[in-house]
């Protein structure tokens, strides 16, 4: 008998499927013990198509995935789609110009972030979208009417000040836009940047006094965009380079440092070290070179900026596959010990093959520890809390969702940042939880 082929997109397959409803559970198994001080909600973000296809790991709907704790139980699961205009109507591409260009067709399924009392879910390509503590969707926001264009998925809340660090990219001029943000969640500052081109810019970074900005090869085409395509390639003529200015400085202000070829979705943190700033991130050596699936295998990197020199040394940390760094809050933009990644190994197209873990690197030392999840399991972004009366920055818990393929199901698990014993100090038995991008632990003093 001939073998049935399965023409369906990889990253729809395994625990790629989307998930067909929404649900609120609250009769959950706990193995373990809950810490008592974690009052607040895991939340994280992730595409899941609302027709269950998509042609882009990018193109899924946004759907959260959340966890309620408080008084050392699991009050809640929910998962909620966020309601955006491709909810309403999911016929609408999402390739087409003109929805491209309305700041409130966003997919909202990058990233989920608390600040000055907000739960926003957020996109890069469009306007964050605000949800509520049930993660039900409140709708867009322009901050008053004063952001005109996209809001990065991945802003900095910078620990001393409050203020939320952010830009936002477009194909179109202007190509680059930073934005600041007051604690009190008012948009205080719009600063259009000089690049060299339309380049998709997924992240950057912050320090206690300056923005850090990645202006790599990642570049859009408009032809591909006109085939319906991943509008982005990788282009070998484009110059890689750092961008450095004042947190609340112009564009004139930014001095450029060039770094070889490379792509950086994520660092994990940068801090400045007298003249000197140090950026720990996960370096791909290209992206979307052969085609726009084409992920080369991430690694963490430590680049060094000499202000002084003008000069960047790189250096390659681990060989290890790792993505989605990860340090304390309360140390962004300051000088870190400690970062956190998600690895995986195995088969990435056999679910039963591959293996899940969590990377914790001591920056001081140079060592290095891991949770093993075991065979059959993928994790995700590790999300650090503190613990109460923190005596160190590692003191306290890294969460995350672990799926198993043996059980085709999930489990919110909460480990142990400091130890890093393999053992959960506490899990949440769940159902599936298809994989997904980034989240937040957000204190309920943040957002309730």
């Amino acid at each position: 008998m001939a073998a049935i082929l399965d023409d369906t997109p990889a990253h729809l397959r395994g625990n790629g499927r989307p998930v067909t409803e929404e649900q609120t559970l609250t009769d959950l198994k706990v193995t373990g013990s809950i810490p008592s001080e974690l009052d607040g909600r895991y939340v994280r973000n992730g595409p899941n198509p609302l027709t269950g296809m998509s042609a882009h790991p990018f193109f899924g709907d946004g759907m959260l995935h959340g966890i309620r704790l408080q008084d050392g139980e699991a009050k809640w699961y929910r998962n909620r789609y966020v309601q955006t205009p491709f909810i309403t109507n999911p016929d609408v591409d999402v390739m087409d110009p003109s929805v491209m260009m309305d700041m409130k067709s966003s997919k909202a399924n990058t990233h989920v972030f608390g600040h000055a009392g907000k739960l926003l879910a957020l996109e890069e390509g469009h306007f964050p979208y605000v949800v509520d503590g049930n993660l039900d969707t409140v709708g867009p926001t322009d901050f008053g009417g004063v952001l005109k264009g996209s809001f990065t998925a991945h802003p900095k809340v910078c620990p001393v000040t409050g203020e939320l660090l952010a830009f936002g990219y477009s194909a179109m001029e202007p190509y680059l836009r930073y934005l600041r943000v007051s604690a009190e969640g008012e948009l205080v500052q719009t600063e259009n940047i000089t690049v060299g081109g339309p380049t998709m810019m997924h992240d950057f970074n912050i320090t206690e006094n300056n923005v850090i900005f990645m202006d790599l090869p990642a570049v859009f085409d408009l032809n591909l965009a006109m085939s319906g395509g991943m509008p982005i390639r990788w282009d070998d003529d484009y110059p890689a380079r750092f961008g450095v200015m004042p947190r609340n400085g112009t564009d004139d202000q930014v001095v450029w440092y060039d770094i070889n070829p490379c792509y950086v979705f994520h660092p994990m943190n940068s801090y400045e070290d007298g003249e000197k700033i140090v950026l720990d991130v996960a370096r791909f050596s290209h992206m979307w070179r052969e085609s726009t699936f084409d992920f080369p295998s991430p690694e963490l990197w430590r680049f060094t900026i000499d202000t002084a020199s003008g000069k960047v040394h790189e250096e390659q940390i681990d060989d290890r596959s790792a993505e989605f760094p990860r340090v304390a809050d309360d140390v962004v933009g300051l000088r870190h010990r400690y970062g956190y990644m998600m690895s995986m190994s195995g088969d990435n197209d056999d679910p039963a093959s591959a293996s899940g873990a969590i990377l914790k690197y001591d920056r001081e030392t140079g060592q290095s520890s891991d949770i093993e999840f075991g065979q059959g399991t993928a994790c995700g972004e590790p999300v650090f809390a503190p613990a109460a009366d923190p005596q160190s920055e590692d003191d306290g818990y890294l969460m995350t969702y672990v799926y198993d393929a043996a059980s085709d199901s999930s489990r919110f698990v909460v480990m142990d940042a400091k130890s890093m014993d393999q053992e959960p100090v506490a899990s949440v038995d769940l159902p599936r939880i298809p994989g997904g991008f980034h989240g937040s632990w957000i204190p309920a003093s943040v957002a309730d």
